[in-house]
Parts: structure tokens; C-alpha cells; sequence
């Protein structure tokens, strides 16, 4: 089974500025979303159907915003901790 993978515009214009090896790192992280979609924290609340995966990038934790639905992951928000929620709220 194939699995689609989209990207929201906030998603992609902080994927857009990060350097080659940090790129590596996400790609790494989305293809263990992919895998396993459960593998990150439920939210809840404002932010009910939202899961965020934490991972090392560069020895940095970032996380990683996604929604997912059998077919398909909706990939929403990239970043560090500081203010990453209240930016997903938008």
C-alpha cells in the first residue's frame, strides 16, 4: 500500500531553509511517520487529531506536526519547541 505524504505551505517553507543534513534528519523522521503513524504524541484539546514527533536534528530536538489518516499524512508544522505551539494553533 502507498502512502501520499502532503505538505502544508508553513511545513514546506520551514523544510525550504533548512541545509542538506538537516534535510536528511526529517526525511529520516517522515519515514518513520510513514511506517508508523502512532509513533508521535496525541494531542489534545484546540489541537485534538494533531500528533507531534520529537527527534534530533543536527543534536537539536525538533518537532514534527502531522495529522494522518490510513492513506495519506498531512505533514503541518516543522521547528523548534519555542513557540511551536502556539504557531501550530494558527
Amino acid at each position: 500500500m502507498t502512502v501520499q505524504i502532503r505538505q502544508s505551505t508553513a511545513f514546506r517553507r520551514a523544510y525550504k531553509r533548512l541545509h542538506p543534513n538537516q534535510k536528511a534528519d526529517v526525511d529520516d523522521a517522515v519515514a518513520v511517520i510513514v511506517r508508523d503513524p502512532a509513533v508521535g504524541e496525541a494531542k489534545k484539546g484546540d489541537l485534538a487529531g494533531v500528533f507531534v514527533y520529537k527527534f534530533k536534528c543536527n543534536g537539536q530536538l525538533t518537532l514534527l506536526a502531522y495529522e494522518y489518516e490510513p492513506g495519506s499524512r498531512l505533514l503541518l508544522l516543522l521547528g523548534a519547541h519555542e513557540n511551536f505551539y502556539r504557531d501550530l494553533k494558527r
